[in-house]
């Protein structure tokens, strides 16, 4: 019974998000993947709230995270954003507050000048006993309506009395969304992670893969990615991002 109600739930959720998606109308937007950041300029004074839910899951296991982000258009090139804050709810668990984040964008190439995007991305995780550095690497090519992207990621995580334990993971991501019409756009998004212990043994790496959508209103902007997992391993089988935008 446990196992029905989370399949159904599961199929209930992606149901509501791609109706949302469907019944919005708007111009052209922000983000077309969930899980992608895309290699793009910005617009300078523009500011803009993010909110992000994470929801992660399988037979005997339910976590939500979330992030609430105020991002800043400093120039044509380079974005800042702030996470005021990062928490999560988990199953038997509750609530709890994980961490404050800083990161930046720039802009190297704009995809729609050049023959490929690209962008570099850092970002500063904090809390107290805990330090995270997360790199990363935006690629974009743009096909008419069609839009490739990929992310190569490293995460470097300290926690702990003097932060004496360390981390990582390695991630790489890839996703092709399709754009008939400014108001909306849907695709498919792939994540391949690898954590690694003490940054000297590496565990076995795990793959999801899924559709996703995003659709405008006005200032408002919904993008949602439900990824299933495709290997064999201890993480959840499931995982359902939904990101909500609003520009000032």
């Amino acid at each position: 019974m446990k196992l029905l109600n989370h399949h159904s739930l599961k199929a209930a959720l992606c149901g509501v998000f791609i109706a949302q998606g469907l019944l919005s109308a708007a111009h052209a937007g922000e983000r077309r993947f969930a899980y992608l950041y895309e290699a793009k300029r910005y617009v300078p004074g523009e500011i803009e709230i993010e909110n992000w839910a994470t929801w992660k899951t399988d037979d005997d296991f339910d976590r939500i995270d979330f992030r609430h982000e105020l991002e800043f258009g400093i120039t044509e090139r380079f974005q800042l954003g702030l996470y005021l804050a990062n928490w999560r709810w988990q199953d038997g668990v509750g609530s709890e507050y994980r961490n404050s984040a800083v990161e930046g964008i720039y802009n190297i190439l704009n995809p729609n000048e050049h023959w490929l995007g690209l962008s570099l991305y850092g970002e500063v995780k904090f809390a107290k006993d805990f330090l995270e550095l997360e790199p990363k690497l935006l690629l974009q090519k743009n096909f008419g309506d069609f839009t490739l992207a990929y992310n190569f990621v490293v995460e470097s995580e300290w926690e702990g009395d003097g932060l004496a334990d360390k981390k990582g993971e390695i991630k790489n991501i890839i996703g092709l969304s399709y754009m008939p019409d400014p108001k909306f756009g849907f695709g498919i998004e792939g994540l391949h992670e690898v954590g690694i212990d003490n940054w000297d043994n590496a565990g076995k790496g795990v793959f999801y893969v899924g559709p996703n959508a995003t659709a405008r209103f006005g200032r408002v902007w919904l993008t949602a990615a439900a990824l299933w997992e495709v290997t064999d391993t201890a993480e959840p089988d499931f995982q359902l991002r939904t990101l909500v935008g609003f520009h000032f």
